[in-house]
């Protein structure tokens, strides 16, 4: 792979995920480190994503946003990993559908239980909070992966997802919650992207208005 790959992110934001992803990858990348309400906001940053959000992937002259979707970029680049089920298959299938979950209907959700403002069922993607955490419980009995046999890039979503949000008290822990998410955080990939992270919240930590 000749182009580069640059990661956009702050150390205490979505942008961890993201740095998972990219050690589970193996491949080499750059980290710029971005300020909340400053360099996140600055023209550059913006001229790359207009949200001024972090996390964001350059590669060469590509630009990819959202989680969900650098994840699944950054698995189809390393196909002998096999962190993404083969195109076509029904594992595929599976892949994209509880990516897709996670990052609409269950992130929506946890999102909307936080700050205290649910919409209507009738009109929310999520329905309500229980079904949601229901349907994702129900994924993960008696299973260590949500797509096929072995890890993949919907597992990490979902192991991160559910670390952060059951660390924050937002959602009960679960059996099923607590062990999925603790098997996967067990990754020396993910050891790393954390240490790595842990040690620049020194340098750069959240505004105290963020």
């Amino acid at each position: 792979m000749s182009d580069a790959l640059t990661l956009y992110t702050h150390p205490m934001s979505r942008g961890r995920v993201a740095r998972w992803m990219l050690e589970e990858t193996g491949l080499p990348y750059e980290a710029v480190i971005l300020e909340y309400g400053t360099s996140m906001k600055s023209p550059d940053y913006l001229a790359i994503n207009p949200m001024g959000k972090v996390p964001a992937l350059k590669h060469g002259d590509t630009v990819i946003t959202e989680n969900a979707a650098i994840c699944t970029y950054l698995a189809d680049l390393v196909p002998e990993k096999k962190l993404a089920p083969p195109v076509g298959s029904k594992e595929r299938g599976s892949y994209y559908r509880w990516l897709s979950f996670l990052t609409g209907p269950v992130e929506s959700m946890l999102t909307a239980k936080q700050t205290g403002h649910f919409a209507p069922a009738t009109y929310a993607g999520y329905g309500n909070d229980g079904e949601v955490l229901d349907v994702l419980e129900s994924a993960l009995v008696g299973k260590d992966h949500l797509a096929g046999d072995h890890f993949t890039a919907a597992d990490l979503y979902a192991a991160a997802l559910l670390g952060f949000y059951l660390r924050t008290g937002v959602i009960e822990p679960r059996p099923e919650f607590t062990r999925f998410a603790g098997l996967h955080a067990a990754r020396p990939a993910f050891a790393r992207a954390t240490g790595i992270d842990t040690a620049l919240l020194a340098d750069h930590p959240l505004p105290s208005a963020a």
